[in-house]
């Protein structure tokens, strides 16, 4: 089972039904017990990173996913929920975010290019990742934000995008990974994608 994280932001359901037609038992909650018990997380995120953050400090839910996170369990960051992974973002006034992953989150640096960032766009696969297991080098999501993860380590990085700047689109470090755009409007590929993260989310695959 697949809990989708369910603080009040984020494309919720849309993430539920792409993750059921590829196989996987999902439920949208923000129940603790039910996250605690699910063999994979997806923390899915559509807005501010100060507010996502307050958020799940108010349902609690900061501590949970941390733990869960050491514990092993599989965790995917969608869009906003990738920044969120992230130790830090200057959005606003600037936030604290969950720590699973060093670095931090800033504007994209795009002084040419509209902002916010919406769109198709390539991102290049630079290294192998069980979350882009059996995709070609070069693959097209759909994006949308303003801001853009800077990961410390750059090994963290699996995918890399270019709009204005170059900046990290899919991140991966053990069982935490992270997408900067949506996977599930992102027709096939986004699809395998999920598939993928499913898959690491099978006891005897951990």
């Amino acid at each position: 089972m697949i809990a989708v994280v369910d603080y009040g932001m984020g494309n919720r359901r849309s993430v539920e039904k792409a993750l059921e037609h590829v196989g996987a038992r999902a439920v949208i909650t923000g129940d603790r017990a039910t996250i605690s018990d699910a063999d994979g997380i997806v923390l899915p995120g559509v807005g501010a990173f100060p507010r996502a953050m307050s958020n799940l400090r108010e349902l609690s839910l900061d501590e949970l996913l941390r733990e869960r996170a050491a514990a092993g369990v599989p965790v995917l960051g969608v869009c906003l929920g990738m920044q969120l992974l992230f130790d830090s973002s200057t959005e606003h006034e600037g936030a604290a975010g969950l720590g699973l992953l060093p670095g931090e989150v800033t504007a994209l640096r795009a002084p040419e290019r509209k902002l916010p960032h919406i769109g198709w766009n390539l991102v290049e696969i630079h290294r192998p990742a069980r979350l882009t297991a059996g995709m070609p080098g070069a693959v097209a999501f759909y994006h949308v934000h303003s801001f853009a993860c800077r990961p410390s380590d750059g090994s963290d990085t699996v995918g890399e995008s270019e709009y204005g700047e170059t900046f990290a689109s899919i991140v991966e470090r053990d069982n935490v990974a992270g997408v900067q755009f949506h996977p599930e409007k992102s027709s096939g590929d986004g699809l395998a994608l999920l598939a993928n993260f499913v898959a690491m989310t099978v006891p005897a695959v951990r």
